[in-house]
């Protein structure tokens, strides 16, 4: 896990030194640039050391050291990869990511779709560059123009000031200089003839498919553990890991009292792992609050609440390992959220999952990739793997969210009888609540308020002078003012805000 930025037309390796050092907490052990031949342009890396600690530092050069390579991620499948290269000898490193250099080589613009991982990269090749993103867009890429010129960086802060015209990298696509981008992902359509037709052996097939996607994820050569909210999700993934390990640190927060805790608190004794908590403090909360919409980079309210107890979590993690498996992706594959009973049409209910599952890429999984780098820590997203998504949209939606005998609806019905095996019944069947609001932070934000930054009485005119951001209340005001006193310089990072509500199917809201 890296940070990378750099400049493509001209070779100011000035100024992507200090958009690297803007990234810092993305990479604190080793740092590096690449002044391309004729000086064409400059590729700099911030190294968080996860595989080949001590010789896989950035950025990679090819055999002739015409072309380099800057990348921020885990390739899950390099070793395969390795072995099937036509010159699979002479490797520099035993990095994954030099995988990507070879392979780019001897398949060119191709190359991405035989990468099984989370990834943003850049080669510089000759007079072109060539860059690409995952396929859900699980690692972060942001672009923009310098004078004319191509330039890119990791996260939007490294580019203020620097940059003009900054926008999201679209995930599970690439660009070549010459070419120009090249969509390679879709998330599949839900097919009925291919849907499975014996939720039994759905469930199993889930099983095996989560286990793999878990399995996989424990490729490391560093300390790694795993959040555990005492939801469903953390809780699986959870139990999936500690069957692969002897040991497996896991780590909790919440206000005292919250409910969060103490399931967490009843899993990790059920499952034997090495638990970790921190007990949040409502002074510590609102002290920090401007640091955490820095990282996170984004103002909507439901990202903030719960980019609270991940930043907290993040930091407690930060002391005892160096890489975290986390639970995002279920909600939106396993219709987890209360809106999704408002979709009373099954097909309009796949519909939004697929739309949600696209959407990740700006919202939640930038919640979890900023958060989580904020402290120098990798997240991975099991229930993201591509075969996960694939399988969910073969699984029919009225097994995912499913009307029981009594009237109720259950949701992620499908997955909690997958995994009901694993975990204690209580925690199988436990009420789905947001991170927000079993943490506690949720009713902090409602009791406490956020007078300190914006007075209630200000709301309505805030929200008049900034209708364009369309703010939805007094609250999404105080958050809003914040991100826009921390990147006073950089407009594009309020353009880019996503929105976890837009674009929702039909009617649903929350």
């Amino acid at each position: 896990m890296c940070g990378i930025a750099g400049i493509w037309g001209r070779a100011e390796e000035g100024v992507v030194r200090t958009m690297m050092e803007r990234m810092v907490h993305r990479g604190p052990d080793a740092d590096g640039t690449f002044v391309a031949p004729s000086s064409r342009g400059v590729l700099g890396h911030r190294r968080l050391a996860i595989i080949d600690p001590v010789g896989g530092r950035q950025p990679i050069l090819s055999e002739s050291e015409t072309s380099a390579l800057v990348a921020n991620g885990e390739i899950y499948n390099y070793l395969a990869i390795n072995r099937e290269l036509s010159d699979n000898h002479g490797f520099r490193t035993q990095s994954d990511s030099e995988t990507i250099l070879r392979l780019f080589h001897e398949a060119r613009e191709s190359s991405v779709n035989r990468l099984d991982g989370m990834f943003a990269f850049v080669i510089a090749d000759g007079d072109h560059v060539f860059a690409a993103r995952d396929p859900i867009g699980i690692k972060p890429l942001y672009v923009g123009k310098r004078d004319g010129q191509w330039c890119f960086a990791s996260e939007q802060k490294a580019l203020a000031g620097i940059a003009e015209n900054v926008s999201e990298f679209p995930p599970g696509t690439s660009f070549h200089s010459a070419s120009g981008y090249r969509r390679f992902y879709e998330v599949p359509e839900c097919d009925p003839k291919h849907q499975l037709m014996n939720r039994y052996q759905a469930a199993k097939e889930m099983r095996a498919t989560l286990e793999a996607a878990v399995g996989k994820r424990l490729m490391s050569d560093v300390p790694l553990g795993a959040f555990l909210s005492g939801g469903l999700d953390s809780s699986i993934i959870c139990a999936m890991a500690r069957r692969h390990m002897d040991r497996l640190h896991t780590f909790s927060v919440g206000f005292k009292g919250s409910r969060d805790l103490a399931a967490a608190r009843q899993v990790a004794r059920h499952l034997d792992t090495i638990h970790h908590e921190h007990i949040l403090d409502e002074k510590e909360v609102f002290r920090l609050l401007p640091k955490i919409i820095y990282h996170l980079e984004s103002y909507d309210q439901d990202l903030v609440r719960s980019a609270i107890p991940t930043y907290f979590t993040a930091r407690l993690a930060a002391e005892y390992v160096k890489v975290i498996l986390t639970g995002e992706g279920a909600d939106e594959l396993f219709a987890g959220y209360r809106y999704h009973r408002d979709l009373r049409e099954a097909a309009a209910l796949q519909q939004e999952l697929r739309r949600s599952i696209g959407s990740l890429h700006d919202i939640n999984l930038q919640r979890v990739d900023r958060l989580t780098m904020a402290h120098s820590i990798e997240a991975r997203v099991p229930f993201l793997d591509m075969d996960m998504i694939a399988l969910a949209q073969r699984i029919p939606p009225e097994w995912k969210l499913r009307r029981m005998r009594d009237d109720r609806l259950v949701e992620k019905w499908i997955l909690r009888k997958a995994c009901e095996d694993l975990l204690p019944h209580e925690i199988v069947w436990r009420d789905k609540e947001q991170f927000d609001e079993g943490s506690g932070t949720a009713e902090l934000i409602g009791q406490r308020g956020l007078e300190d930054w914006l007075a209630a009485s200000e709301s309505a005119a805030y929200r008049e002078h900034h209708r364009g951001a369309s703010l939805r209340s007094h609250e999404e005001c105080a958050y809003h003012k914040i991100l826009s006193k921390e990147y006073p310089d950089a407009a594009f990072v309020i353009e880019n805000v996503a929105r976890w509500s837009s674009g929702r199917v039909g009617n649903a809201t929350e």
